[in-house]
């Protein structure tokens, strides 16, 4: 059995672990399927790496009740995050990329480079707390800033608000949200809301804009006062 140092150094099991973090917040343990759903592999596999991560108290895993990340685990998982977040903010910040192409380079790149790299990296860019895409950025104690935002989708009409989170990793998808001006600290006023998950009509930075319901929820804003 490999160790639990060489265990934390595999980018399988990294990705596993922010996985696993990423499912735990809307859920108390997730499930094998929903995991094996995200990794885009087969359940056994997932079965199997449960079960190696139990014994470097990585995971706590119950047959037919799912997977939960212990102390050790989180900590692993918001450090993985950590860099990843870093990285996204690096280049696009420094290296002028554009937000729809950081999220692969990110998850190649975050396996790659040193803590002493990642360290520079939050130095020069004076220790932010929020990413590109308006994610929270873990500090390295792992505490991460809590901000009370909605999807626009859910949010009061004629209300004004400003975007603050864009929760959409596929490129196509944040290009196409992009292209419409939501872009952080857009200023949005939601003006027309159709029922039955239609579309919605805002104005955002003063233009008119129209966005599908499916769109709209990846949107999260918040008060501007």
């Amino acid at each position: 059995m490999a160790e639990k140092s060489d265990l934390t150094q595999s980018k399988s099991v990294q990705d596993f672990l922010k996985t696993v973090y990423s499912l735990q917040q809307a859920t108390e343990r997730v499930s094998t399927n929903a995991l094996a759903e995200a990794l885009a592999v087969a359940a056994p596999s997932i079965t199997d790496m449960a079960q190696r991560l139990v014994a470097a108290d990585l995971i706590d895993y119950e047959r037919y009740k799912g997977v939960r990340l212990t102390d050790t685990g989180e900590a692993l998982a918001l450090k993985m995050i950590r860099r990843h977040r870093l990285i996204e903010l690096y280049l696009v910040n420094e290296l002028a990329y554009e937000l729809q192409d950081v999220h692969d380079e990110a998850e190649h790149l975050e396996h790659a480079v040193s803590d002493r790299f990642i360290e520079a990296i939050a130095n020069r860019l004076g220790h932010p707390n929020i990413d590109p895409h308006g994610d929270p950025i873990p500090a390295p104690d792992g505490t991460i800033v809590r901000r009370d935002l909605h999807p626009l989708t859910e949010w009061p009409l004629h209300t004004a608000a400003s975007v603050s989170r864009i929760k959409a990793d596929d490129p196509v998808m944040l290009q196409h949200i992009l292209e419409r001006g939501f872009k952080l600290q857009a200023h949005v006023e939601l003006l027309s809301r159709d029922p039955f998950d239609g579309p919605l009509m805002a104005m955002v930075d003063g233009r008119m804009r129209v966005v599908g319901h499916q769109v709209a929820a990846c949107i999260l804003v918040e008060s501007e006062g």
